[in-house]
């Protein structure tokens, strides 16, 4: 069993109001994986206005929010700003990968220290 968490649950700073006037806040999103990125890149949407994507993201990876049936591209365009903002940080928190730490002892002082392993910059 492993603690490596999938779905992270929000709480929208506005939330969405729905054509019969309900209010939707809570929501789950999941961890975006490689065709949720790749995917809506062939999307004519995307295509003609490369600001698209962030719709076509949202929408693929918001797993639930309040009790639409839902949550599609309609929905998120539909989305206050400040829900919009949140949620565009949201996602990026959660997918942005952590860099890789390793304990070595400092040669100054002596004392154990946690390094960051940066791939990019040892070119590899």
């Amino acid at each position: 069993m492993t603690d490596f968490e999938t779905e992270f649950s929000f709480t929208l700073p506005r939330g969405f109001l729905d054509k019969a006037g309900n209010l939707h806040r809570e929501g789950v999103m999941r961890l975006a994986n490689a065709g949720d990125e790749i995917l809506p890149l062939r999307d004519p949407r995307v295509q003609q206005n490369p600001g698209y994507l962030t719709i076509i993201l949202l929408a693929r990876v918001i797993t639930k929010l309040g009790t639409l049936p839902t949550v599609d591209t309609n929905v998120i365009e539909r989305l206050y700003t400040m829900d919009l903002a949140y949620l565009q940080d949201l996602y990026e928190r959660v997918n942005t990968m952590e860099m890789p730490m390793y304990k070595t002892i400092c040669p100054h002082c002596g004392e154990e220290i946690e390094v960051p392993v940066n791939f990019m910059d040892a070119g590899l």
